[in-house]
């Protein structure tokens, strides 16, 4: 679809609404507008209309910037019941309503681009809080998937034909788009694998078996997924190293002068989460990466976490290595991307041998490709990083700035609320971040409140989410997790609050 076809379709139902003098520069403007097919064109409509009522009488709305077609007010009325009138949406306890958050950025709009955000569940309107497990999907990905399989597939790179041509370009334009997201230096430095998972068992299985040795030691923090844990056990379980842990304080957060006392001549990697999927807890990975160079040492950081909640800058963090999954930034599964400096990556043995990964073979030899290709061996997952492609321009047209400030202050909010739910505890309480809730509930076991929470249509994940260690710091084996993303609103949280408050109401004994 060219750029043309959705302002198109936007202005022909913004015409149905009889607003028809916006023109098409003006609706280029519009985040929305570029973020590609599958968009809910009479819902912007609808919203541009509403927001030309809003504008004094003779005074066409203005032209200067994308808020001035819809994104006043338009997030407030669901977020708490009745709507009320300007400068009246205040939260219970005095906290100050999401709904009077980023003035570039709609909730509304954007859940109305997930078609599965219409299903139902249980005779329930779906609530989706399950976003640390994995986020949804905007038609936008959905169509460039099929688009992808009705016109372009094909195996990449080789093929003297029209449709290899069409899918190289499109998987080598999603590395490039994924290497801007990332703000890396070269696509070079851009590995496509398929989740942050592989992609630490290929740092470990490559350079980590090239360059640890007996006594040498690995640090981790207690915060990390199993992901980031077992790779670096079962390579110093090889190799006969050590595995050194960060710990944290009482709030979650990884206590900054114990990680020094821990770096030492023998320290050869430092590998930490950015945000925890367990407690949310937002670490300082680019004083942790400093602190490591100036002794020496590599860093891979687990951005799979983060992605989807903050601007990620590999350069300014001055990572080794960068790590995310992509369906946890509204891309398919299957499908994720390793940063790693190009001459690094190309000074280390490739993990798996194959095809795609050659310079030429021999019985007695084989040259191998530089970087990406070494480390992609086979066919890879074309399509899906097409997708990624088409989510990372999904959330780059939104905004990751503004997408930060939204679930900053949502995650305010879902944190005062759940405060004030009787016998619940917040497990992870840093100052520093992302959005995720993780609690215990008195009374009810997790599993038993995650299926009873499902009845009302609300998702949330119950059990030890792949970190059990720091659980058990907590002195937990398990708790409830509610995670947010950008088309969250105070209204799903209130849907939850309600929820727990009438289960507390009636709790049932625990069998």
């Amino acid at each position: 679809m060219t750029t043309s076809e959705p302002l198109g379709q936007l202005a022909a139902a913004l015409r149905e609404l009889n607003i028809p003098d916006v023109s098409a520069p003006d609706l280029g403007a519009l985040p929305f507008a570029r973020a590609g097919a599958g968009l809910d064109y009479a819902g912007i409509a609808a919203a541009v209309a509403a927001q030309a009522l809003r504008a004094p009488s003779g005074a066409p709305p203005s032209s200067t910037s994308p808020s001035s077609y819809y994104f006043l007010d338009s997030i407030a009325a669901p977020s708490f019941g009745p709507a009320a009138a300007p400068g009246e949406f205040e939260a219970p306890g005095g906290v100050p309503a999401v709904a009077a958050g980023p003035r570039d950025f709609d909730p509304l709009l954007v859940k109305r681009d997930f078609p599965i955000l219409r299903e139902r569940v249980n005779g329930r309107e779906l609530v989706w809080l399950d976003n640390a497990a994995t986020t949804q999907k905007p038609a936008a990905v959905i169509a460039r998937l099929q688009q992808y399989y009705e016109r372009e597939n094909s195996n990449v790179h080789r093929g003297a034909h029209e449709l290899a041509a069409r899918a190289t370009d499109a998987y080598e334009g999603a590395r490039e788009k994924t290497r801007g997201f990332l703000n890396a230096r070269s696509a070079n430095e851009i590995v496509f694998v398929r989740g942050a998972t592989e992609a630490i068992n290929l740092v470990a299985q490559s350079w980590g078996r090239q360059h640890i040795g007996a006594d040498d030691e690995i640090i981790v923090s207690a915060l990390e997924h199993h992901a980031n844990i077992v790779p670096w056990q079962q390579l110093a379980e090889e190799k006969g190293a050590k595995l050194r842990v960060i710990p944290v304080d009482d709030t979650g957060q990884i206590l900054f002068d114990e990680y020094l006392k821990l770096l030492n001549p023998r320290t050869k990697i430092v590998s930490v989460t950015q945000v925890s999927n367990a407690l949310g807890t937002v670490t300082p990975v680019k004083a942790i990466v400093e602190a490591a160079k100036r002794n020496g040492v590599r860093t891979l950081v687990d951005g799979a976490q983060a992605v989807s909640h903050k601007r990620v800058d590999v350069r300014d963090i001055d990572c080794d290595w960068y790590v995310f999954s992509g369906h946890k930034v509204f891309a398919p599964t299957g499908i994720g991307a390793l940063y790693g400096r190009e001459d690094l990556l190309n000074a280390t043995h490739p993990w798996q041998g194959g095809g795609n990964m050659i310079k030429d073979v021999t019985f007695e030899r084989t040259l191998y490709q530089e970087t990406p290709a070494r480390f992609e061996a086979g066919t890879g997952n074309i399509a899906d990083a097409v997708g990624l492609g088409a989510a990372i321009d999904y959330v780059t047209a939104i905004g990751m700035d503004a997408i930060e400030a939204y679930e900053h202050q949502l995650l305010g909010y879902a944190t005062h609320r759940l405060q004030q739910v009787l016998g619940l505890r917040i497990i992870g309480t840093a100052a520093d971040k992302a959005g995720v809730l993780s609690f215990v509930f008195d009374g009810f076991k997790t599993e038993e409140l995650g299926a009873l929470l499902n009845k009302e249509g609300i998702a949330v994940r119950s059990g030890h989410h792949c970190a059990q260690p720091i659980l058990r710091r907590f002195g937990l084996a398990a708790t409830v997790r509610a995670s947010l993303a950008l088309y969250n609103t105070c209204a799903d949280i209130d849907a939850l609050v309600a929820a727990l408050q009438r289960l507390r109401a009636g709790a049932p004994p625990i069998l």
